[in-house]
């Protein structure tokens, strides 16, 4: 990866085929949600984004709840992770009836452990991951550019 992509937060963190990180947060209502829930039961899109109720991350997680259905019909659960507070998740989820669990990543250790990028170094980074039953990954999307 060149440094300008680097820069620009280009890159996608872990790849296809690595082994997705476990990891437990609490989502909008408090509850703890765990990558391992889902082991053996469905497969999970994990969707990075930077924060709660801004243009970007707005259109970006209507989008993913415009397909929800079509996810499920898959046997996929959707997951969206930020730094923001639960509290933060539970009025966002509210505004924009968002039927998937927005799990709250204080301190960024979750994005880190997946390697997510930071655009300039400083914004968090916008990436998917579509991780099968097996917690393996499957695909990896930037969507930052």
């Amino acid at each position: 990866m060149s440094l300008l992509d680097s820069l620009l937060g280009r890159g996608t963190g872990l790849s296809a085929g690595a082994r997705a990180p476990e990891f437990s947060l609490r989502n909008q209502d408090g509850k703890l949600v765990s990558l391992s829930d889902y082991r053996g039961k469905q497969s999970v899109v994990v969707y990075f984004y930077p924060k709660d109720d801004t243009p970007g991350c707005t259109k970006e997680s209507c989008s993913f709840r415009d397909q929800y259905t079509a996810f499920s019909d898959a046997g996929a659960e959707v997951l969206g992770i930020s730094s923001d507070s639960q509290a933060s998740h539970r009025a966002f989820a509210d505004k924009f009836r968002l039927p998937f669990s927005l799990l709250s990543d204080d301190g960024g250790r979750v994005r880190a452990a997946y390697g997510v990028p930071a655009t300039l170094g400083l914004l968090p980074g916008r990436v998917t991951y579509v991780i099968d039953r097996e917690g393996v990954i499957r695909h990896a999307f930037n969507s930052q550019m």
